[in-house]
């Protein structure tokens, strides 16, 4: 139950970095740096529900 607790986790804050990088992006003065970072984050969350997803269960 905790891994399903924190997948879903994961998966609400990956959502979220989304939205962000949506929103940053219809600015007109949209800021570059700050969607590159966020777009990293997004992909360290997925490769980390990725990694727990396919770990073994104990």
């Amino acid at each position: 139950m905790a891994l399903d607790a924190h997948l879903v986790g994961l998966s609400d804050k990956h959502r979220a970095l989304d939205r962000k990088i949506d929103e940053e992006q219809e600015r007109p003065t949209a800021n570059p740096l700050k969607i590159a970072e966020w777009k990293r984050k997004k992909l360290h969350l997925k490769d980390e529900m990725e990694r727990l997803r396919e770990e073994p269960a104990h």
